[in-house]
């Protein structure tokens, strides 16, 4: 019988490895990737049963690469590892397409169960975490106009890179566009949300999780 296969992102080398020897009991781990541009890259190439991936990745969140996978890829598993115990973190896992969230505290003993409830159709959260809340949350954003993903995606991307402090060429150079559409992106943001400065950017990318930076 053809065991799960697992694709791991997170940018924690400790982290990784103690999954691995965890998971490898059981599932056939194909993959580590450390932040989530190669994840997008990895979860295409190597078609995964399960995504194990941490929310705070560089270049871009688990979160913005969950969304873009789901787009071509509904089968996947989602399960997500994360320091951030936040109702607002794990309302946001969900609506992306998460099956379960996972407390990078309690992860070593937690993710096998996560795992095979993701499997099973199921959504599992970490105990730790109020899933009435979340529920509540994941209401409130469907209501409201301002739920996470009011930016496009480009947005939220040019949004997280220049909250890790990357140059306009740098940005350009990732997302393989030109520098002048990456200063067009980032003015339309700052009109569009009424920022004045590149630090309420930042203010703004670590108030709506786009990065823990």
């Amino acid at each position: 019988m053809k065991r799960v296969t697992v694709l791991l992102a997170d940018d924690h080398a400790i982290v990784v490895e103690g999954l691995r020897r965890v998971l490898e009991a059981e599932f056939d781990v194909i993959g580590v990737v450390g932040d989530g541009r190669s994840l997008v890259a990895a979860a295409k190439k190597l078609n995964p049963d399960v995504i194990v991936v941490d929310i705070s990745m560089p270049l871009l969140n688990g979160i913005d690469a969950t969304r873009q996978i789901r787009t071509t890829n509904h089968r996947v598993k989602f399960v997500f590892l994360s320091v951030h115990p936040d109702v607002l973190y794990v309302s946001e896992a969900i609506q992306a397409g998460g099956s379960a969230y996972v407390s990078k505290t309690s992860a070593g003993t937690e993710i096998m169960a996560a795992i095979q409830a993701a499997l099973k159709g199921q959504t599992y959260l970490s105990p730790s975490i109020d899933s009435r809340a979340v529920q509540a949350q994941i209401k409130r954003d469907e209501r409201s106009h301002h739920a996470p993903g009011s930016l496009t995606r480009r947005q939220r991307e040019v949004v997280q890179l220049v909250a890790e402090g990357r140059s306009t060429k740098e940005i350009a150079d990732i997302l393989r566009i030109s520098p002048r559409t990456v200063e067009f992106h980032r003015q339309q943001v700052m009109e569009q949300l009424g920022l004045r400065s590149i630090a309420d950017m930042v203010q703004y990318a670590v108030k709506h999780r786009i990065t823990s930076v």
